[in-house]
């Protein structure tokens, strides 16, 4: 087992205090940098920095940040949510490094989500049905995982299709 410990840090928003999600940082007691192109294969992170190295993801309207020594999540409910993705990453570190002969590390980031094919896909009514002020919103946080087809009202069954069909190709759940 590679990482075994962490320290958990939460913590609001220095930028915007009266923000009702919190973020937080889980301090690594071991280094797990050498794991994290693993991972990465495994994973399909979103964005992979070589020097150092580091994975990014965007799931359901949070940015996971994987560096060797530290993981950092914004955008969280509460220390629960945070405890929880942060064993998901621990475990996920610990399958990705046990298997490594298994698995051909990757150096490069997964293909994102452009807003605005995202937004073709769309009705572009700007109803707000959606909970968001315009479509255009709504596509953005369709491209971070936070909102999916089944969260625009104004969206057909052909056009619910078409979207689930271009967002397939990205992973983007924990």
């Amino acid at each position: 087992m590679l990482l075994k410990n962490y320290r958990l840090e939460i913590f609001n928003s220095q930028c915007n205090p009266g923000a009702m999600s919190v973020h937080c940082f889980a301090h690594l007691d071991e280094d797990v940098s050498e794991a994290l192109p693993y991972l990465n294969a495994v994973l399909g992170g979103f964005e992979y920095i070589k020097e150092p190295p580091t994975v990014v993801f965007r799931s359901q309207g949070k940015l996971i940040t994987v560096h060797g020594r530290k993981i950092a999540i914004n955008a969280l409910k509460d220390e629960t949510e945070a405890r929880k993705i942060v064993e998901w990453l621990k475990r996920e570190i610990n399958e990705a490094w046990e298997k490594r002969d298994e698995i051909e590390p990757c150096y490069e980031s997964a293909p994102r989500p452009r807003i605005l094919e995202i937004l073709k896909r769309l009705p572009k009514t700007n109803c707000r049905k959606c909970g968001e002020p315009t479509c255009m919103v709504f596509a953005t946080r369709v491209a971070e995982g936070a909102k999916g087809s089944d969260d625009c009202p104004e969206l057909d069954e052909r056009g619910k299709e078409e979207l689930d069909s271009y967002m397939k190709q990205f992973k983007l759940d924990y």
